[in-house]
Order: C-alpha cells, then sequence, then structure tokens
C-alpha cells in the first residue's frame, strides 16, 4: 500500500474493522482490540465528484409507493412476530447463533413455507453438501417443488444461481463460508466477510430479494467478523437456546421494519423445530405438595411476560467460606440479595450453603426476580412452603427497599391468566393513568396484591415472618 506523508513526514495507519488511527503500526487495535487489523493507508486527495446516473427519480416523499415494502409472512407465526409481521423484499435479514443450535434447521423450515407460498426460493448451503440439507429436508417435511437448493462457497457461482432461478427468497448458509473472487483474504476473514455481505445487500436492493444471512458467533457470544455487519443489514435475529433444553428463542437486536425488543419461542424436537406460542408452562414446574424454597416470579421477553420459579436450598455447611450456587440468574444480584436478608430481614446466612436455580433452563437477567429469590431462600431457610398461587414481581435495593418495575399490569394479568390468585407488588407504584393500582389489579383479575414497601413487608405477605 502507498505511503502517504503526514505533516511531520510520517505515515498514518488505521483499523480496517473500527476506523481507529494511529501515528505508528501496531499489532493491536487499540479501540476495539482487534488483532492484525491496523494497516497503513494514506489520506487520498479530495476528488472532485461527477455527476452521474441516478437510477430513478426523486419524488415527494408522499408520492413514493410503499407497496414494494410491504411485508410477507413467513408462515411460521413466532418469526413474523419477531419481524414485525414478516420478511420485506429487498431486506437483508443476519441470524447469528451458536453452533448446534439449530440455524439452519429453523431457515430450512421457513424457506420451505415461503416455497409453499408460492415464492420461488433459493436455499444455498456452504457448510453442507446439497445431499446433507436433501436429507434433512426429507427428515423435517421441507421437501417442495418451488425450494431450489444449491451448495456453493463462491459468491460468484451464487449470483449465477439467483440468475438461473430467480427467486424472490434467498437463504445463504454461512455468510463466513463464502468468498468474493475477486478479493484477497481466507473466506471468513474480515474483509471477506464485509464484500460478500456489502455485494448481498445491492444485490438484495437491486433485485428486491429478501435474503436472510446465517452468521457464526465467537467465543464470547458476539456475531463474528467486523462489527460493521451488524450496520450492513437490515435485521440482526440471535437465535439461543440451552444445549440440555429444546427450547430456543429468537431475539431481535436490530429490526428497522418492526419493533427490536420482541422475542419468539421454538422447540426443537425430532422432527425439525416447532413453534411454542405460550412458552411460560415450560418454566414451572407441578408440585404434588407445596414445596419449601420454590417462588414464582414474571419476567418479560421482549413484550411478552413468562412466568418463571424460582427454587432455592439452604443447608448448613462446615466449610469456613460457604458455598454460593447460581444457575439462570447473575451471581452477583442473588450475592447482593443474601446480603440483604441478613442485614435488613435478620435472615442469617453467612454460615450456611445457597444454592439457587431458575427451572427450565431459562435465563432471568432483569432485576425483577430479587424478591422471588429472597423469599424463595426465607422459604428454604425455614423450611416452610409459601402460597401455591402466589407470585413475586420487585427488584430489591441494598437498604432493603422493593422498588417497582415497568410493565406491572402485563406481568399481573399473565399471572392472573394462568390461575395464581396472589402477588407481592412494591408499594411504590406510578399514579398514572396507564398504570393501575394494586385495589383497581384485583378488581379487574382477581389477584389479591399485597404492596411490600420492604423485604421485611414482602416476607411478612409471604407468610415467612
Amino acid at each position: 500500500m502507498a505511503k502517504v506523508a503526514t505533516a511531520k513526514g510520517k505515515s498514518a495507519f488505521a483499523c480496517s474493522e473500527c476506523g481507529w488511527t494511529s501515528v505508528r503500526w501496531i499489532g493491536r487495535c487499540g479501540e476495539c482490540q482487534a488483532w492484525g487489523t491496523v494497516k497503513e493507508v494514506g489520506a487520498a486527495k479530495a476528488a472532485r465528484i461527477t455527476a452521474g446516473a441516478v437510477t430513478s427519480p426523486a419524488l415527494p416523499i408522499g408520492k413514493v409507493s410503499a407497496v414494494e415494502a410491504e411485508s410477507r409472512p413467513t408462515g411460521i407465526g413466532e418469526l413474523d412476530r419477531v419481524l414485525g409481521g414478516g420478511v420485506v423484499p429487498g431486506a437483508v435479514i443476519l441470524l447469528a447463533g451458536e453452533p448446534g443450535v439449530g440455524k439452519s434447521t429453523l431457515l430450512l423450515e421457513v424457506a420451505a413455507q415461503s416455497a409453499r407460498s408460492g415464492q420461488r426460493t433459493l436455499y444455498v448451503s456452504g457448510e453442507e453438501s446439497a445431499a446433507q440439507v436433501r436429507m434433512r429436508a426429507g427428515r423435517t417435511d421441507a421437501l417442495v417443488d418451488d425450494l431450489y437448493l444449491a451448495a456453493e462457497t463462491d459468491l460468484g457461482a451464487v449470483v449465477a444461481h439467483i440468475d438461473s432461478v430467480e427467486p424472490t427468497f434467498v437463504v445463504i448458509d454461512s455468510v463466513q463460508t463464502m468468498a468474493h473472487p475477486e478479493v484477497d483474504g481466507a473466506p471468513g476473514g474480515v474483509t471477506q466477510v464485509r464484500e460478500v455481505t456489502g455485494a448481498l445487500v445491492r444485490l438484495a436492493k437491486e433485485r428486491h430479494i429478501a435474503v436472510v444471512l446465517v452468521g457464526h458467533v465467537t467465543k464470547e457470544g458476539a456475531i463474528a467478523g467486523p462489527r460493521m455487519l451488524e450496520h450492513l443489514v437490515d435485521v440482526v435475529l440471535a437465535f439461543d437456546g440451552d444445549r440440555h433444553s429444546g427450547f430456543r428463542m429468537v431475539r431481535a437486536t436490530k429490526n428497522r421494519f418492526g419493533p427490536s425488543d420482541e422475542v419468539g419461542c421454538f422447540d426443537m424436537v425430532d422432527t425439525g423445530i416447532i413453534e411454542v406460542t405460550d412458552p411460560t408452562g415450560l418454566f414451572v414446574s407441578e408440585h404434588a405438595e407445596p414445596v419449601a424454597g420454590t417462588c414464582v416470579t414474571v419476567m418479560m421477553e421482549g413484550r411478552r411476560p413468562l412466568l418463571a420459579e424460582v427454587q432455592a436450598l439452604v443447608g448448613p455447611s462446615a466449610a469456613p467460606q460457604p458455598r454460593r450456587t447460581t444457575s439462570g440468574l447473575e451471581s452477583q444480584r442473588v450475592a447482593m440479595v443474601l446480603a440483604v436478608l441478613g442485614n435488613r430481614a435478620g435472615l442469617k446466612l453467612h454460615d450456611k450453603e445457597v444454592y439457587v436455580a431458575t427451572v427450565g433452563g431459562v435465563k432471568i437477567t432483569e432485576p425483577v426476580a430479587d424478591l422471588a429469590v429472597a423469599i424463595a431462600v426465607a422459604s428454604s431457610e425455614m423450611d416452610r412452603p409459601i402460597h401455591p398461587g402466589l407470585v413475586a414481581i420487585g427488584e430489591v435495593g441494598l437498604a432493603g427497599e422493593v422498588r417497582r418495575v415497568g410493565g406491572l399490569e402485563k406481568r399481573l394479568a399473565e399471572a392472573a391468566r394462568l390461575g395464581f390468585t396472589k402477588a407481592i407488588v412494591p408499594a411504590d407504584i406510578p399514579n398514572r393513568t396507564k398504570d393501575l393500582k394494586p385495589m383497581d389489579i384485583q378488581a379487574k383479575y382477581g389477584l389479591r396484591t399485597f404492596a411490600a414497601p420492604d423485604i421485611r413487608a414482602a416476607l411478612l405477605a409471604a407468610g415467612l415472618a
């Protein structure tokens, strides 16, 4: 690469991934911490831009037709929920997830449903042979006449298939296996992924073809490739789930055509992947008799309320440092709740081992589960079961106060729908018109609500004080 001198006669260096600049070469970018991306660049002189041919004349925005941007349902309701109604022609969607989570299985089903609706669909596999994909399609009942299959890793060959088949829906599995014939570097590298994605985006916009790209993730869980990849596409979906459970979730982290906080639920079975329209029951266990150490809360996944059961086990310990083990919950928040129980509620746990976990492998990241954790731990320590129809919703502060949470009405409506009769909620409820007061909630949903200002009052309402 040609050197371009700066004002002091020195060359400039820039990161090809994030654009960070330096006056000297270093092996690792100081901004994005990527290795081997800092290269010598030159400050090109500003060139005069001449007028070129336009693809279509500019129109007043009110006269631009919006018909071409109307979404088409995929035939899978949970995916349409996340996408905002379906797939928009010309949109480029990136679906990322860990190996083995079921990305290819889901998209093969999406491609089959698209073909069944009369759309000519092309599925390009860069990781499996056509025979292997055909075998999986036979197992999942995805053999459709309008679904075309090709196994390619060269972008030029993919474009040739698109010219031949003339599809309206294309699946590329995966973008990290594709190679641009005019770009140096191995497939999956930063430059190759960026150029391949850019070429597919231009192709999708020019021909109004909906394109879905499968993306790999790193061991940290981030999408492999340059960060620019997420900016190039229109929609970014994260597909995740527990390896020991068939339950899967699709989350929208970016969506130019719909909400970016929706979640779709699926279940991996022997015959493929199926929708789970009501996943609440997956995270709540059924007991023949009330059991100490359990409490149910209501979390929000996107706009969807889901009931989740928290289980706790407290026992004596002979070790100088008792064990604290969590599963499905943030260990830091559980440790904070245990400290609040000891200092604000008089529950001595310093010499006890504490195990806290969720049911069904669900992960609760929002602090709404703090109150349920506190009640479950207290119930186990006292060996006293709580009322089986009780839910606890609230964040616990270091001063022992129970703080309010968002979407309280939706959470309580979901609990009432599933037969719960009692709820412990924060006493600090905003008096806005769109929010219900505790007595209004009881009248509307049949839930007896107990407004707890602090942790002691919450334990008293649960019958543990």
